[in-house]
């Protein structure tokens, strides 16, 4: 069973969110289990179902999709957060995407019928859709910044807003992620530095 104390990090990131009385948090607590991933590790394939919800407590992870062989990252999610392929693990249908290790990785996972009976508990069901909303919003973020951005404007917004991600992330899934070829996004760095 997992210790309370070892779940100190997730708890702190739900109750940005939500209060979490105790009796609840046992229960959410003995629903995940830890896992330690190494650096390029797919944690789902596409086509595969996603079957967890995972909490990140350490690392750095990138949705990508695969199209024609050439990778197509979708955006990164940074510790401490909450992640999953939100349409195949609501829908149990495949998935569109890969999630992936960038950095060694600590995550806590519960299946699909765990997080059902959790959301029976109305702090964790409040949590559930606060989170499901921000993330909506992210996502229609990016989405924006696709259409009406230039590379170079995404970029200046990514150094803006989480310089240190430019440390973290290798050069080629950051220029999948805006769109160009790696040898366009060194000349981007360079006009910007």
């Amino acid at each position: 069973m997992t210790n309370r104390n070892e779940l100190e990090e997730f708890r702190k990131f739900v109750e940005r969110y939500e209060n979490i009385p105790d009796v609840d948090w046992d229960l959410i607590t003995s629903c995940f289990r830890k896992r330690e991933l190494p650096k390029n590790f797919n944690i789902l394939e596409q086509g595969k179902i996603c079957k967890n919800l995972y909490f990140l407590e350490e690392g750095l992870l990138r949705f990508f999709t695969l199209k024609e062989g050439d990778e197509w990252t979708k955006f990164f999610t940074i510790a401490p957060y909450l992640f999953t392929s939100q349409a195949s693990f609501n829908s149990r249908k495949p998935a569109n995407e890969y999630i992936q290790t960038i950095e060694k990785s600590v995550i806590w996972e519960t299946t699909f019928k765990e997080n059902q009976e959790l959301l029976k508990l109305k702090s964790w069901n409040s949590f559930a859709r606060k989170i499901t909303q921000e993330v909506q919003f992210f996502t229609e973020e990016i989405l924006e910044d696709l259409q009406t951005e230039t590379a170079e404007k995404r970029y200046q917004k990514l150094l803006h807003k989480q310089p240190e991600l430019l440390q973290r992330i290798p050069l080629k899934h950051l220029a999948s992620f805006f769109g160009v070829a790696p040898q366009s996004l060194s000349r981007i760095r360079k006009k910007l530095t």
